[in-house]
């Protein structure tokens, strides 16, 4: 399975940022590919929508045709790690190859973007930093992968 995270940030970032160091250690213990794709829209102009559409436009350009997308939306179903993984099993068994975790920009994600998600999903009812949404994305992906694979990871 590959998975694909499309976020809209700021390019240039610190790399020694605690959560980078977080983010690195789950990728390097999760065995699928994850690809972080950062976009940032340059435009300053035009209102809360359009920059929403732009930002949009930008992610799904970086999103891998055919991929499964997920959205990270404050208004998305809160599941619980054993669903989250029993999702991402049925999607592998189904033959889906590409998974693409969607985190919008500070005024979340365009409308049409979100209804073009299979699924929406949100870390609780609390705003999270983006950088720490991204970890708590791959602690929760790995955490299905230990799931799905019966590595004692995880515990009820």
């Amino acid at each position: 399975m590959r998975i694909t995270i499309a976020c809209v940030g700021r390019a240039g970032r610190a790399k020694h940022d605690a959560a980078q160091a977080l983010i690195a250690s789950y990728r390097e213990r999760l065995p699928w590919a994850v690809d972080i794709r950062e976009v940032e829209d340059k435009k300053t102009a035009g209102s809360v929508a359009e920059r929403k559409q732009r930002e949009a436009d930008l992610l799904r350009a970086a999103c891998p045709k055919g991929a499964v997308l997920v959205a990270l939306d404050e208004h998305g179903r809160n599941l619980a790690s054993r669903d989250f993984a029993q999702q991402i099993g049925q999607w592998r068994d189904n033959g889906e190859a590409e998974l693409a975790f969607l985190i919008g920009g500070a005024d979340g994600l365009d409308p049409a973007l979100l209804a073009q998600a299979r699924l929406k999903i949100a870390f609780g009812a609390m705003t999270w930093p983006h950088l720490l949404a991204r970890v708590l994305l791959l602690e929760q992906l790995y955490r299905a992968w230990s799931l799905l694979n019966n590595h004692p990871y995880h515990r009820d």
